[in-house]
């Protein structure tokens, strides 16, 4: 890798549940990291003056000197406005728009890469994960929501405001029985996002005879109430061989291999890769029914599905490899 001997880089990780700030060296090793809750109050310059408060809280811990620092890299929820360098109306925040870049850049006087989540997590993949040997390479995440990011032909793919590739949106269901949080119907990320499968499972759960749910263990996780029923509780009953909560865990994951073989048809690649938190604390859970179905929907060679080895810092590594590297999305003019 190339850079500036000796430059630090500022990486920023912006998601609807967490925001995580790091200091990286000029080899991409991060130094120092903090993490909070993302604010879901006030307007959108309240996020933006989280993440300014967080990176000087950063540069403090470790002393580091602003002039020691090459630029601040930004993987964030979308949609994004690259001309502006703002989110706008993010799904899964509250917000109209967050401002990013020209706030950023007035207080740090710093140059500010700004990416989707996703297209920052496929640069991070590429350049210190599995990806990195590799041309056609996407990189999704299964989270609070659903996102990917693709290199193809080593080209890294961004679109003309940055939104190329929102995947959680492509539409797995053509009855549209589930609303996803952006307001269309019928996407991924309404039936196997970390906030999609809850409501997923109530769906499937009307189904299921009242004598069976009231006997499994995961509806004695919600006491019976199934409005308070959350991912987790799915999954974790799953592992404890609950036979309906494995029943919900084998639909999200045919849900997961229709979206992944749409990714697969659409871009090519040569590898897969998931991350998010739903995928990195249920690993088996989520790869095996992908594995098991992906082939029913896929016509192009099927490529290597495996878990980022870059666990939840790989937006971070991409943010600050897009720094080292000098890799800028570009809007279209």
């Amino acid at each position: 890798m190339c850079g500036n001997e000796g430059m630090h880089a500022i990486g920023v990780d912006i998601g609807a549940t967490n925001i995580r700030v790091a200091l990286a060296d000029d080899k991409g090793r991060i130094l120092v990291k903090k993490h909070e809750r993302t604010i879901k109050r006030g307007s959108g310059t309240d996020l933006t003056a989280q993440v300014i408060r967080m990176i000087k809280e950063v540069l403090s811990i470790t002393k580091t000197d602003l002039e020691d620092v090459k630029g601040i890299g930004i993987g964030t929820i979308g949609p994004l406005d690259l001309r502006r360098g703002i989110i706008v109306k993010p799904a899964n925040l509250p917000f109209d728009e967050v401002p990013l870049k020209e706030p950023l850049e007035k207080v740090f006087e710093k140059p500010v890469h700004i990416f989707n989540d996703c297209v920052a997590a496929v640069i991070g993949e590429r350049l210190f994960g599995v990806g990195r040997d590799y041309k056609n390479l996407v990189y999704i995440t299964i989270s609070t929501g659903i996102g990917g990011g693709v290199f193809v032909d080593g080209h890294l793919l961004i679109g003309k405001d940055g939104n190329a590739h929102e995947i959680g949106h492509i539409v797995v269901d053509i009855e549209g029985k589930l609303v996803c949080g952006c307001g269309k119907r019928g996407h991924w990320e309404a039936y196997a996002s970390g906030s999609g499968i809850p409501k997923y499972a109530r769906l499937i759960l009307r189904e299921v005879p009242r004598n069976d749910l009231e006997k499994s263990l995961l509806y004695k996780l919600v006491n019976g109430d199934l409005e308070k029923l959350t991912a987790k509780h799915v999954y974790d009953a799953a592992k404890r061989g609950d036979d309906i909560a494995l029943s919900i865990v084998n639909e999200v994951g045919r849900i997961n291999a229709i979206g992944l073989a749409n990714v697969i048809n659409v871009y090519d690649p040569s590898l897969v890769t998931l991350g998010g938190s739903v995928v990195l604390k249920n690993v088996e859970l989520v790869l095996k029914p992908i594995r098991d179905c992906v082939e029913d929907y896929v016509i192009n060679r099927l490529p290597r599905i495996e878990v980022t080895s870059l666990g939840d810092d790989i937006v971070l590594y991409g943010a600050v490899g897009a720094v080292i590297e000098n890799i800028m999305a570009k809007p279209e003019d």
